[in-house]
C-alpha cells in the first residue's frame, strides 16, 4: 500500500502560511533533499490554494536537476469544492467523498503520494487516518501569526523515525503517527 505522505516548510511557531521566509534559508542541501524526496512519489495531492499556487508558477520553470519537469509530469490530484476545472499537466479534480478517493489512491500500485501546503486537507486527512508521514522542516525563524498547520483543537499521536539539520539551521523532522497510543 502506499503512503501519504506530508512534507510542510514551517516557522517554528508553526506558520505555514506564505513561505517567502524559506527563502533566505534555502540553499543547495535543502533542494537536493526536495528533489530526493519527489523522486520517491509519483502523485502529488493538493488543495485548491496549493494547487493554483503550483500551476501557476511550475509550467513555466525549467531547471538542470529535473524538479520542474518531475513537477510538471506528475499526476496531481486536486481537492476543491469551488474549481471545475483543473488545467496543470496530468491533473485530475477528486470528487465529493475525498476521504473515500483519497484510501482508494492508496490502494493503487505506486510510489508514495505527496502532500505539501494544502493545510485544510491535512486536516482533513489527520482527521481520517490517512496520513502515513509527516516531514517537518522547520525554518530558524519566528513569523508570529498565520495559518498554522495544526490548528487549535487538533491532536495526534506522534513518533520521531528520522531527523535531518542543514548546515542553514534548518531541520527536517520525520515523524509517524503513533497509532499504539
Amino acid at each position: 500500500m502506499r503512503k501519504v505522505i506530508v512534507s510542510e516548510f514551517l516557522s517554528l511557531d508553526g506558520v505555514m502560511e506564505e513561505p517567502m521566509w524559506t527563502f533566505k534559508f534555502f540553499g543547495e542541501e535543502q533542494a537536493s533533499y526536495k528533489l530526493d524526496e519527489l523522486l520517491t512519489v509519483d502523485t502529488l495531492l493538493l488543495g485548491r490554494v496549493t494547487y493554483e499556487g503550483f500551476a501557476a508558477a511550475w509550467p513555466s520553470r525549467t531547471d538542470p536537476q529535473g524538479f520542474a519537469d518531475r513537477m510538471n509530469s506528475l499526476p496531481k490530484y486536486v481537492v476543491s469544492s469551488t474549481l471545475s476545472d483543473v488545467e496543470w499537466q496530468n491533473s485530475h479534480l477528486l470528487g465529493a467523498d475525498i476521504v473515500a478517493e483519497v484510501a482508494q489512491l492508496k490502494q493503487q500500485p505506486g510510489q508514495n503520494i505527496l502532500v505539501s501546503g494544502s493545510g485544510q486537507l491535512v486536516q482533513t486527512l489527520m482527521q481520517h487516518n490517512l496520513i502515513d508521514e509527516f516531514r517537518l522542516m522547520f525554518f530558524p525563524v519566528v513569523v508570529g501569526r498565520g495559518k498554522r498547520l495544526f490548528k487549535e483543537g487538533s491532536t495526534a499521536d506522534l513518533k520521531l523515525v528520522g531527523s535531518t539539520t542543514f548546515s542553514s539551521n534548518v531541520v527536517v523532522l520525520t515523524y509517524q503517527p503513533d497509532r499504539n497510543q
